[in-house]
């Protein structure tokens, strides 16, 4: 879900994000998906986790992750 990478981003390179008009219509195709199968959730949340990983592993000080997943705060920098 492109909705949850962009978040995740927006978090790790601490950018403001903005709504878009068409975000919400979007969010509602995924509602749709969600309420016939309540684990898609999880599954799109792991590759927008690693997508997300993938495009700050090319900044040149990229931070260890953007989202920890298990709602431990990211390790401190060095």
């Amino acid at each position: 879900m492109a909705e949850l990478g962009a978040a995740f981003l927006c978090a790790g390179l601490e950018i403001t994000d903005v709504p878009r008009a068409d975000h919400a219509q979007y969010v509602g195709y995924w509602v749709e998906i969600l309420a016939g199968d309540k684990r898609a959730i999880f599954s799109a949340a792991s590759e927008a986790s690693k997508a997300v990983d993938y495009l700050l592993g090319l900044q040149p000080q990229a931070p260890t992750s953007a989202v920890q997943l298990d709602g431990d705060p990211p390790p401190a920098p060095l």
